[in-house]
């Protein structure tokens, strides 16, 4: 992540405004920033979870991999960038099944699943990551019960965990 960081903005709909914006500065009014995130499901059932680096905002605090979507990337793209930069897992863009799309205040929040058929070898980025667990998703939604998620996570699982739930049983 760095300061020249550029994403493409949107309308609320998803539809491209036609222009960019740099990471740090305001998001204008009326306008969003794509954000995704890869719920990755292992053969047998687990999920991975990922915790925060304690310098980034929401410090030590749980959550799939995630990240914004840079100028030119499409979503999925963007999503499978984020979760081999964060922990080191590698998918293709065609193998993720979208569980839906959270409006959130400047951020439209895209949630992801990719199986993998083994178990993925998990580098972390310890700028992004300080560790990461293969959990079940029941207990990934304890956790966010509990309050150990970053905050934002508590709306979007409200919103997506049904249909989470659903692709992650497959």
């Amino acid at each position: 992540m760095s300061d020249d960081e550029r994403w493409d903005l949107t309308d609320a709909a998803g539809a491209p405004l036609g222009r960019t914006h740099r990471r740090g500065d305001p998001v204008p009014e009326g306008s969003f920033h794509v954000v995704a995130s890869v719920c990755v499901v292992r053969g047998d059932g687990l999920v991975l979870m990922t915790r925060r680096s304690a310098a980034k905002d929401w410090p030590l605090a749980w959550e799939f991999p995630a990240g914004s979507i840079l100028t030119g990337e499409t979503s999925a793209e963007g999503a499978v960038r984020e979760l081999a930069e964060e922990a080191g897992v590698r998918a293709a863009a065609s193998d993720l099944r979208l569980a839906g799309r959270v409006t959130e205040d400047r951020a439209l929040f895209d949630l992801y699943v990719a199986r993998v058929a083994d178990d993925p070898a998990v580098t972390l980025d310890p700028a992004e990551v300080s560790e990461s667990r293969w959990v079940s998703l029941d207990e990934a939604f304890r956790r966010c019960a509990r309050g150990e998620m970053a905050g934002p996570w508590v709306r979007r699982l409200d919103e997506l965990g049904r249909p989470l739930a659903t692709l992650v049983a497959g």
